[in-house]
C-alpha cells in the first residue's frame, strides 16, 4: 500500500529537525549544520540523502558509532597533501572543515590533494564539490563506505561493498558550476529505503534478492534477508565501485569494506579529493572561452522524445530546489514515523518535533 505524503514548508522543517538534532547533544553550531546538510539533500531532490538518514544516524549514535561534537584532525600535513581523520564525527561538520581545509591548501598552492577517514556518513557528496566550486576550485572526490555491504560485484549474487559514490564540481564562468554526483550503485541505498517506505517497486535491473535473482521489491536493500543492489552501467560502474573503494578507502582512509557484518549501525567514509586552482595551471581566456563553447554547444542540442531540453549536471538539483523551497519537502508518512520514533530514542519529544513541523 503506498504511504500519504505530507509536504513541510522549508522553516517549520527545519526548526523541527533542529530540535531532534540537539538529542544528540550538538552544539548549536553543529546542529544548524547537520539540519541544514540533511535539508539541502532534500531540496534538490536527493531524499535518500536527506532528513530520513536521522534514524539510521540515531542507532549509529546509540550505539557509539557516532561521536557528536567531534571536529576534524590533522594526521599529515605537506602543504598541498592532506592527511586527515574524522573521528567519527558528523560527517556535515568534518566534511565541511576538511573541505575548508582543502580549498585554503589549493588557493595558496594551486592544487591539493586531502585525505579524509574515519568520517561519519558524509551525506550527499555533492555539497562539497559545491563548496570547492563556490570557492572557484575544480575537484574530484572517491568516496567509499563502511557498512554493511550492500551493492554486488558485476556477475556476483551478493552484496560485497556499499554504493560508493563520486563527485567533481567545475566553476563555469558567467553561470553556475558542472556538479556531477553519482553513486556507482545504479540507485542509492536511501532511494531504495525511500521506495520501500513508499510501498513502491524499482526497475528488476536495480536490485536483486538474497538468492541472486531480479527483483522489483525494495525491501531486500532494506531489511532482511538482504540482497543487493546492481552496480549502474554492468562493468563499468562496478570498475568505478572498486576504484572509489581503493582511492577513497584503502588509500585516504585506511579502511576498506570486506566483511559481512551487518550488526553496526555506524556509516563510516573515507574520501580522496583533488582540488585544482584553474588560475595555476591554465591559461584562462582559453580555458574560459572553451568551457562557454563547449557547454553551449552540447546544450543547445534538440531535445528528443520526452525531453523537453538538455542539462548540465547539477541543472536538476537546482529546479528541485527552488520548486521544493517554494511549496515544501515532502515526506512520506513512514519515512516521517520513523523520524518520530528516532526523535524518542533520543529524549526529544516526539509530538513537539510533530507541531513544530505543522504536520498533522
Amino acid at each position: 500500500m503506498t504511504a500519504t505524503v505530507h509536504t513541510i514548508p522549508v522553516a517549520p522543517l527545519r526548526l523541527a529537525m533542529q530540535q531532534l538534532v540537539r538529542g544528540f547533544g550538538s552544539a548549536p553550531e553543529e546542529v544548524d549544520a547537520v539540519a541544514d546538510n540533511l535539508i539541502e539533500a532534500n531540496l534538490t531532490g536527493h531524499d535518500s540523502h536527506g532528513i530520513g538518514m536521522l534514524p539510521r544516524y540515531a542507532l549509529s549514535y546509540l550505539e557509539g558509532g557516532l561521536k557528536p561534537n567531534t571536529h576534524v584532525k590533522t594526521v599529515f600535513d605537506g602543504g598541498a597533501l592532506l592527511r586527515l581523520d574524522g573521528d567519527a564525527g558528523f560527517g556535515q561538520v568534518v566534511g565541511r572543515e576538511a573541505m575548508a581545509l582543502a580549498i585554503e591548501r589549493a588557493q595558496a598552492h594551486g592544487s591539493c590533494i586531502m585525505a579524509l577517514g574515519n568520517a561519519h556518513h558524509l551525506g550527499r557528496i555533492g555539497a562539497w564539490a559545491e563548496q570547492a566550486a563556490a570557492a572557484g576550485l575544480v575537484s574530484l572526490s572517491f568516496v567509499n563506505v563502511i557498512s554493511r555491504g550492500i551493492v554486488a560485484p558485476h556477475g556476483g549474487a551478493d552484496a560485497r561493498f556499499g554504493t560508493n559514490p563520486f563527485t567533481a564540481g567545475v566553476p563555469l564562468p558567467g553561470r553556475e558550476p558542472l556538479i556531477l554526483d553519482f553513486a556507482t550503485s545504479v540507485i542509492a541505498q536511501g532511494k531504495t529505503r525511500v521506495a520501500h517506505n513508499k510501498g513502491e517497486s524499482v526497475p528488476a535491473d536495480h536490485v536483486i534478492d538474497d538468492h541472486g535473482r531480479p527483483t522489483t521489491d525494495p525491501r531486500f536493500a532494506v531489511v532482511e534477508p538482504f540482497g543487493a543492489i546492481l552496480t549502474f552501467g554492468g562493468h563499468k560502474g562496478y570498475g568505478m565501485a572498486v576504484l572509489c573503494e581503493l582511492l577513497g578507502g584503502a588509500l585516504a582512509a585506511g579502511m576498506s569494506q570486506h566483511t559481512d557484518d551487518t550488526s553496526k549501525k555506524r556509516i563510516l567514509n573515507g574520501m580522496l579529493s583533488v582540488l585544482i586552482k584553474p588560475e595555476a595551471i591554465a591559461d584562462m581566456a582559453a580555458y574560459e572561452r572553451e568551457l562557454r563553447a563547449f557547454t553551449d554547444w552540447v546544450t543547445a542540442s534538440p531535445p528528443r522524445a520526452g525531453f523537453d531540453r538538455v542539462r548540465l549536471a547539477g541543472e536538476p538539483e537546482r529546479e528541485y530546489r527552488a520548486k521544493r523551497s517554494a511549496q515544501g519537502v515532502p515526506v512520506d508518512s513512514t519515512t516521517w514515523q520513523e523520524i518520530l520514533d528516532a526523535a524518542r530514542n533520543l529524549g526529544v519529544d516526539p509530538a513537539t518535533v510533530n507541531r513544530t513541523a505543522g504536520v498533522c
